[in-house]
């Protein structure tokens, strides 16, 4: 029981750490892998902003209080994600 136990909960811990690093997956198409693109050629390129700018952002345009012209789109976008999840991105790819 204890073998089986300890294996849950490495199995768990591993499939926090892989969902975390792969809740960047979805943004990499407009963004590009490393934030380094103009999304649709109207966003800031997200590389450069800060780690707290990006997560202030992404927690803007899910309470509807940030953005532009993809106001919208962004919405959608971030809706479903925690605000783990927004600290991962940040982390990744702020400066």
């Amino acid at each position: 029981m204890k073998k089986v136990l300890t294996t849950a909960v490495i199995l768990l811990g591993f499939l926090a750490v892989n969902a975390s690093a792969d809740v960047y997956a979805r943004c990499v198409a407009c963004h590009g892998a490393n934030g380094e693109k103009a999304a649709m050629g109207k966003s800031k390129i997200i590389k450069d902003m800060t780690k707290a700018e990006i997560a202030a952002a992404m927690k803007g345009y899910k309470d509807g209080s940030y953005g532009g012209a993809m106001k919208g789109l962004m919405k959608g976008q971030v809706a479903a994600l925690s605000g783990a999840d927004i600290e991962a991105i940040a982390q990744k790819i702020g400066k």
